[in-house]
């Protein structure tokens, strides 16, 4: 049996989404406020983590957007966590450094890979070199090398491939959003179900 992989779903953005995450044992649920057909306002993501129980991480996604704007999403709905998936510097992780939350930061796979902790966060995110585009990217590649720390494999996963996905890079954890999905921006019950129950399979 593989130790504990912490699962993130990405993009949730109704009731039923959010329910059946914490149903099938999800470790977060993201929220998007950058622009995405996925992206949610604060009233709405209020209301979306008031579902959502303790010991689950509510994480507000975000994407070159002002520190100033971050900190008042947090302050408003209470999420978490904060996760940069843009262009951020170290002087953004470093301005949210003194908060509450946990830190991710979203990196797309390039060579060198990424070191977790690099930028002062606590989980790092490396995700497909063309992020939220649902193509998976070369995992296999032998000049991948773990990033060691909590990080996450993203990027293309789906229920069909995650097992495959977590045998081959021994992530901590993964994340996925367009891969639970009917159709763009359309989470699927059924797909959260077996993407779960997929990544967690005894291996």
């Amino acid at each position: 049996m593989r130790n504990h992989l912490f699962i993130k779903l990405c993009g949730l953005k109704t009731e039923e989404d959010v329910d059946t995450a914490v149903e099938v044992g999800a470790d977060a649920i993201g929220f998007m406020f950058a622009d995405s057909p996925r992206r949610v306002d604060a009233a709405a993501a209020m209301r979306l983590i008031e579902r959502v129980p303790p010991g689950v991480m509510t994480v507000g996604v975000f994407r070159d957007q002002r520190v100033d704007h971050i900190r008042s999403l947090a302050d408003i709905t209470g999420f978490g966590a904060v996760q940069l998936h843009g262009n951020e510097g170290q002087e953004h992780f470093a301005a949210l450094r003194d908060g509450s939350w946990t830190l991710i930061r979203g990196a797309s796979y390039r060579e060198p890979v990424p070191r977790c902790g690099h930028m002062g966060e606590d989980i790092l995110l490396i995700d497909a070199p063309t992020p939220g585009a649902g193509v998976p990217w070369d995992w296999t590649r032998e000049a991948f090398r773990s990033p060691g720390g909590q990080w996450l494999l993203a990027g293309g996963l789906t229920p069909d491939n995650v097992a495959e996905a977590v045998e081959t890079t021994r992530p901590w954890g993964v994340d996925v959003s367009s891969g639970i999905e009917s159709v763009r921006g359309v989470k699927d019950a059924e797909l959260i179900r077996a993407f779960v129950k997929a990544a967690r399979a005894p291996a």
